[in-house]
């Protein structure tokens, strides 16, 4: 019966991608901390015990019953830990135990390094980059410059292997290694185990648009927007390098996690950060050389365009038929669908402040609007906005899982 109820929804899900009607329009659950504040475990607890995230999600799914459900356990505390990692607080390791992460803003690649990244990005980031981003990686500022090296000078130059801080970072990796082998193997056991119970996976791959990786991990936000002013012709080379190295492993990956499905979080695209113009310079070629790639390997791509990108709709749509999904958080989804149904599903947007704030009957009236406008005819998916909230009220989320069952698209 559970293989059976796993074949329906994950052929719901798949069809609805294709732009297909199917008996009734799915809804698929994910969120952060929102399983462990309902299983009164603090969100602390749940990126540090994984027998109690696990335990935590799958109450929730046995709850509300969703057609696919993202697998966030993040039990990814011991690993941070280890990392000593730098780019983010999370929960009780700088924000409040019971507080989500929140992610540093920073410039770790001057402009005056676009030239040392574009000649051997994988020797920066060694002797550069990484030293900046976590404790456990200092003394890779140590490692030798392999490709400089030749006949006699190679074999010399390993004396940089006795560097103890060298050795002492290469000694942390190793840690860092099982943990974070621990973390995957806790994640991959918790989805067979749903796969059991009849619930798919719709996480799988994660990737990112090249301009967002520049400006999120290279050249912070300031940076990153003036250089589109003051070095564009360095931060297209860099976006176009970007672009082939974040591919890297990704089909391997994704295919390895049972699912097809590639999660791609847009950041810095959105319509109040960069004008129509850029946005066709700077973020969407390199964007659609990611997807184009991953639905090349029979993948799909889950775009979530984070924010307002209303503007956005008549650009987006270059890209072929029935292979892609866009999540869209606070844009129109009408609207979007009269643009862009014939082409991607949508996905979303039950408001994060409509969860928290609003009644069962007010989202159940939201989501009979999106169920019956924009699920028409198929290529829909109900979710959150933007998942569902840490604050969400339990009742308005069942009332959002039980309204697939009351309406047709």
């Amino acid at each position: 019966m559970s293989s059976a109820l796993y074949e329906e929804r994950n052929r719901r899900l798949l069809d609805q991608v294709a732009l297909k009607e199917t008996d009734r329009i799915p809804f698929v659950f994910g969120t952060r901390f929102w399983a462990a504040k309902l299983a009164g475990i603090s969100f602390e607890e749940q990126m540090y015990d994984a027998d109690k995230s696990a335990a935590a999600l799958e109450q929730v799914l046995l709850w509300l019953e969703p057609d696919g459900y993202i697998p966030s356990l993040y039990v990814y505390g011991p690993t941070l830990d280890a990392l000593d990692y730098r780019l983010f607080k999370w929960p009780g390791h700088g924000t409040d135990p019971n507080a989500t992460f929140q992610y540093l803003d920073k410039e770790l690649m001057p402009a005056t390094e676009y030239e040392e990244y574009l000649s051997d990005p994988t020797g920066y980031y060694f002797r550069k980059y990484l030293p900046r981003v976590a404790g456990a990686f200092e003394g890779l500022a140590r490692m030798p410059d392999f490709p400089s090296l030749s006949e006699w000078r190679f074999i010399g130059n390993m004396r940089a292997l006795a560097d103890p801080a060298l050795r002492e970072s290469l000694r942390r990796m190793l840690e860092v290694g099982e943990r974070a082998e621990l973390a995957a193997q806790q994640t991959i056991g918790f989805v067979k185990r749903m796969n059991g119970l009849g619930f798919p996976s719709v996480g799988g791959g994660f990737c990112k648009a090249p301009y967002d990786h520049v400006t999120d991990f290279l050249r912070g936000s300031k940076g990153g927007m003036l250089d589109m002013l003051r070095n564009k012709d360095k931060l297209l080379a860099t976006i176009e390098r970007v672009g082939d190295l974040l591919l890297h492993g990704v089909v391997d990956e994704t295919r390895a996690g049972g699912t097809p499905y590639v999660f791609i979080p847009l950041h810095w695209g959105l319509d109040g950060f960069m004008s129509p113009r850029n946005f066709n310079t700077f973020y969407w070629p390199g964007l659609r050389k990611i997807m184009m790639h991953l639905i090349g390997h029979d993948l799909i791509p889950v775009v979530f365009w984070e924010g307002n990108c209303s503007s956005r709709l008549e650009h987006i749509g270059d890209i072929p038929r029935c292979k892609a999904v866009y999540w869209f958080e606070q844009t129109d989804l009408v609207r979007a669908k009269e643009i862009l149904g014939d082409t991607v599903c949508l996905r979303g947007n039950v408001p994060t402040s409509l969860l928290c704030t609003g009644t069962p009957e007010e989202v159940d009236q939201y989501c009979k609007t999106l169920i019956t406008k924009v699920g028409k005819g198929g290529g829909f998916i109900l979710d959150g906005a933007a998942s569902i909230p840490d604050e969400a009220r339990p009742e308005n989320v069942m009332a959002m899982a039980k309204s697939v069952q009351k309406y047709a698209g």
